[in-house]
């Protein structure tokens, strides 16, 4: 075979791992856009790499996203990110490649917003453990090697992680997709009339709210802690007032989606996706509401929404 010939079989055996490399790097950053940074990065390491000596070629590419995915997470940039109180995950619209896998129900929470929020909890090494263990059930002697540690370390990280994301965890499993659209649509029905008990009443007693803000300009995140608190945030922020149609740039639709595997709301404005919310159900009812805005946290949501398809929207004209 000649070196042109083998360039593009070298290419097409990568191209054959880009979508399982950038679902592995979405879920250790939370970020669409820094994960698909990362893959290529791994793949200009796999073009300057001696490849006849690569003997697994999938083991050797997971384990260089992992580690150019720690780099990132270890970085003084990244860390300035994540603790000014500014970060939170980049949401995805259903069926986007870099959600996959999805066949267990750890593998779908792993890329939730919920999970990917409470990762940050974890260092970067358990990050790494628990996703490699819980999303793609690589065994321990596989994670040792992958991140040059040995298996008891593999196993005393993950053990950390899952200790970790349990005592934080909030709700039991998953929701039902017709009940969760249903308490979305209460939560909008409500919201649009201004029936503040009726907002108290779908949210529960813990409930919290986080927000970038109108237009995703917040500094920090917004936070609401109590019921009755984020009900009238809410109230507030769903009333349109012609202030807010001008800063939206006109009048949006509003759209019922599944993001990151959760029921969401959608402000879509020709085709572009100016805002979205979504919720995470527990015990019938809204434990966690977030709003995003920030255009940059849009970007590949919206060309997902462009290839999705017109859909009957559950408010034509906000």
């Amino acid at each position: 075979m000649d070196s042109t010939a083998t360039d593009r079989f070298d290419t097409s055996r990568f191209e054959a791992s880009r979508n399982r490399l950038a679902s592995l790097a979405y879920r250790l950053l939370g970020s669409a856009t820094d994960a698909e940074d990362a893959v290529q990065d791994a793949f200009l390491h796999w073009q300057a790499a001696d490849r006849q000596r690569i003997r697994v070629p999938e083991a050797w590419l997971t384990k260089v996203v992992t580690n150019l995915c720690l780099d990132r997470l270890r970085s003084a940039q990244a860390r300035r990110e994540r603790t000014a109180g500014a970060w939170m995950p980049e949401p995805l619209l259903d069926g986007d490649v870099l959600l996959g896998p999805a066949d267990t129900f750890e593998q779908r929470e792993s890329v939730s917003l919920a999970l990917l929020t409470l990762m940050e909890r974890l260092s970067p090494l358990e990050r790494a453990v628990y996703v490699l263990r819980e999303a793609f059930s690589y065994g321990h002697a596989e994670i040792a090697e992958i991140l040059d540690i040995t298996e008891s370390a593999s196993q005393q990280h993950l053990h950390r992680a899952r200790r970790r994301i349990t005592a934080a965890r909030r709700g039991n499993g998953e929701v039902d997709p017709a009940s969760a659209r249903r308490i979305v649509e209460e939560f909008l029905a409500a919201a649009a009339s201004g029936r503040t008990e009726r907002l108290v009443a779908l949210l529960t007693d813990d409930a919290t709210a986080i927000s970038d803000g109108m237009g995703g300009t917040a500094q920090k995140l917004l936070r609401f802690d109590t019921p009755q608190r984020i009900a009238a945030v809410v109230r507030a922020g769903f009333k349109p007032t012609p202030a807010k149609r001008r800063l939206a740039g006109g009048t949006p639709a509003i759209h019922y989606a599944v993001v990151n595997g959760a029921p969401a709301i959608l402000f879509v404005l020709a085709d572009q996706v100016i805002g979205a919310v979504t919720f995470d159900i527990a015990g019938g009812r809204i434990a966690t509401v977030r709003g995003i805005a920030a255009p940059a946290r849009l970007v590949r949501l919206t060309e997902a929404w462009r290839e999705h398809g017109p859909d009957t929207p559950l408010v034509a004209q906000w």
